[in-house]
């Protein structure tokens, strides 16, 4: 019984050379693939957040008259703390 040689091993001169070759562009579409992506990811990332349409800031009401509890500090409607002993900001 004989060993027939593979078509990729190195008693081929011919196809071994080439190898090298591939990997290289292989390795080169990869790097640039992956610079790309990379570019794009940044971009991305750095894209600043557009507000909503109908988004307004938050509406802060503090109330320390009579009748509300001291110091209670309320955004958009929601008690949020009390400022103990603060009569006015």
């Amino acid at each position: 019984m004989s060993i027939k040689p593979h078509s990729m091993h190195p008693a081929h001169p011919t196809l071994v050379p080439e190898i090298p070759a591939l990997r290289r562009s292989v390795a080169a579409a990869l790097d640039g693939a992956s610079r790309m992506l990379q570019r794009l990811a940044r971009q991305l990332a750095a894209a600043p957040a557009r507000p909503h349409p109908d988004a307004r800031p938050p509406l802060l009401e503090f109330h320390a008259e009579a009748g509300a509890p001291e110091g209670a500090l309320y955004v958009d409607g929601q008690l949020v703390a009390h400022l103990a002993g603060v009569t006015r900001l």
